[in-house]
Formats: structure tokens, C-alpha cells, sequence
């Protein structure tokens, strides 16, 4: 019976007797040992010796190779990471190296979207609004005080998320929807979801809520929204249970939590406190209509776009 002799000797004397498994190793050693990186990992854990290092070389190997929170991908689709969706994160317990992973934040914002899906099935949103960026917004100075305002959002959302939103009024077509698909697109990189619907959709979307008693779970959605975007508020008439119980129930939740609502409509807030008054039967409720401005005006911050008709 011939011995068995231990795995591990039998590994090594393989390596050192082969010359070009020797040469790649010691490649690799030196590619992963001169990462930015991992030299700063490293760094930050001078109590592992060369031999703690060299137990965990694959490992290390294994997070060099790949991308961190998306750096190297485009979108979760053409994630190149072994397991896609998450980022790798390197640790050390016991003078040992370990590589874990979690969650990177394209895999987080899909699966928020995903959920949204689920419950709210009019949030969409047409392809160019889904593509806006603040890159493309044209030069018209029309439009500087609303990129400011834009800007301003997001240099706070870096932090925290602001308190007040933006509520950009103006004449049809002049790019007031493309705003808010732009301030979406650049939460994203910050982890912070946005909710945007259609207004008229809204009303629609909570009226058909009865048919399978999801009203309350729907309301509590767009309460809790990190960043609910109403697009077009003032669109269409409306009843005044939906503007005192359901929109007025969802604003005061946003202003006492410190929530942003940002809004578009064609009407300012003065104009728009008209058109909330009046109810689908006629009637014309002033005080009422006065106390959802109110909460308006502190969810969000009054901006005017008088630009170029961009859909000319």
C-alpha cells in the first residue's frame, strides 16, 4: 500500500518545481500587492504578517478583480462582478483577511423600483424622461434660477436629504417634467429613490385602490417616499375628499416628517390655490384650499421656468 502523503506538501513541492507557476504567482503577488487599494487596506492593518497576507492572496485577488458600488458597470445587466449585484468588502478578525459582499447600490435601487412596481402600477415614466440628466439641459437663461435650485437640491442631498423640495411652474412644454426625471437620475448616485407620477394618474391610481382595498397601503407609499415627485398638479378637476383626505393627508405627513415633495404644474402656487377651491361639484372651497397650499409651501420652494417651448 503505497502512503498518502498530505495534499498540502504535494501542492508545494508541485510549485516549486514548476518554474512558470512560479513566475505567474509571483506576477499576480505583486499586481495585487501594488492595487491602491489594497495598499491602503493593508495600511490600516499592520498587525497581519506577510505569511496572514500571503494565506489571503485569492481573496485579495478575488477584490481586486472586481468592481466596488458600481464603479466598472453601467447597470446591473452588465455587472461584471462574480456575483452580480454585490460589491465585495474586505475585513480582518483575528489576523485573518475576509472577503463578504453586500448589496452595491444599483442592485439597492432596482429592487426599491421593483417594489414600487409592485404596488403602483401607473409610475412610469416616458423613455427621455428616464434619461434626463442636468448635462443636457440647454444654456437658455430662462431656466438658470431652476438649475440653480436644481444644483442647490442636490449639493444638500449629498449629506442629507433636504427638507423642502422644488415646486417648478411655468407654460406647457417647457421642460419642467425633464427637471424632475434629471434630479431622479442624479439621486440615484447618492442611494436616495424618487416617486414620480402624473397627477391625473395619481387620482386614477388611489380610485382604483377600492377595488382591492389597497387605498391605505398606497397612501402610506407615497408618504414615506424618500423624494415623491408630483408631476402636473393642477391638471384636472378633482374631488375634495381626494384633495383634503389623500393629498392633503400625504403633504401633512411629508411636512411634519421633514419629507421633499417637488412638484411641476402650469400654475403658481396663487394660481394654483384657485384651482384647488374649486371641487368636481362645483363648489368653491377657499379656506381648504388655502391649508393644502400651505403644506405645499412647506414641503417645497416656489421656482418659475418662462423658457423656450421645448416641444416646439
Amino acid at each position: 500500500m503505497i502512503p498518502v502523503k498530505p495534499v498540502q506538501s504535494e501542492l508545494k513541492k508541485w510549485m516549486e518545481q514548476n518554474k512558470n507557476f512560479q513566475e505567474n504567482y509571483n506576477k499576480i503577488k505583486n499586481e495585487v500587492l501594488s492595487d491602491p487599494e489594497i495598499k491602503e487596506f493593508l495600511s490600516l492593518h499592520p498587525e497581519l504578517s506577510q505569511r496572514d497576507i500571503e494565506k489571503s492572496l485569492i481573496k485579495l485577488y478575488e477584490y481586486k478583480n472586481q468592481s466596488k458600488q458600481c464603479d466598472q458597470c453601467g447597470s446591473l445587466e452588465n455587472c461584471k462582478n462574480m456575483l452580480p449585484g454585490y460589491s465585495p468588502i474586505l475585513t480582518v478578525q483575528n489576523n485573518e483577511i475576509h472577503l463578504s459582499y453586500e448589496k452595491c447600490r444599483t442592485r439597492i435601487m432596482h429592487e426599491k423600483e421593483q417594489e414600487q412596481q409592485k404596488l403602483i402600477q401607473s409610475l412610469y415614466m416616458p423613455k427621455d424622461i428616464m434619461n434626463a440628466s442636468i448635462a443636457t439641459i440647454d444654456n437658455d437663461p430662462n431656466r438658470s434660477q431652476a438649475v440653480r435650485e436644481l444644483i442647490g437640491f442636490l449639493g444638500k442631498a449629498k449629506s442629507e436629504l433636504p427638507r423642502k423640495g422644488i415646486y417648478f411652474y411655468g407654460p406647457f412644454g417647457v421642460g419642467k417634467t425633464y427637471f424632475l426625471g434629471a434630479l431622479a437620475n442624479e439621486l440615484k448616485k447618492f442611494n436616495i429613490s424618487s416617486t414620480l407620477i402624473y397627477m391625473p394618474e395619481f387620482v386614477r391610481e388611489i380610485k382604483s385602490s377600492f377595488k382591492d382595498d389597497s387605498i391605505n397601503e398606497k397612501i402610506d407609499f407615497f408618504k414615506k417616499a424618500d423624494v415623491l415627485m408630483l408631476d402636473d398638479i393642477g391638471a384636472e378637476m378633482q374631488s375634495a375628499w381626494f384633495r383634503d383626505e389623500v393629498l392633503g393627508s400625504i403633504l401633512q405627513y411629508r411636512m411634519m416628517e421633514g419629507l421633499p415633495v417637488c412638484f411641476t404644474s402650469n400654475y403658481s402656487m396663487e394660481q394654483l390655490e384657485g384651482q384647488l377651491a374649486k371641487t368636481s361639484r362645483g363648489e368653491v372651497e377657499t379656506v381648504k384650499a388655502g391649508r393644502i397650499i400651505e403644506r405645499i409651501k412647506q414641503v417645497s420652494v416656489e421656482v418659475p421656468i418662462f423658457a423656450e417651448n421645448r416641444r416646439d
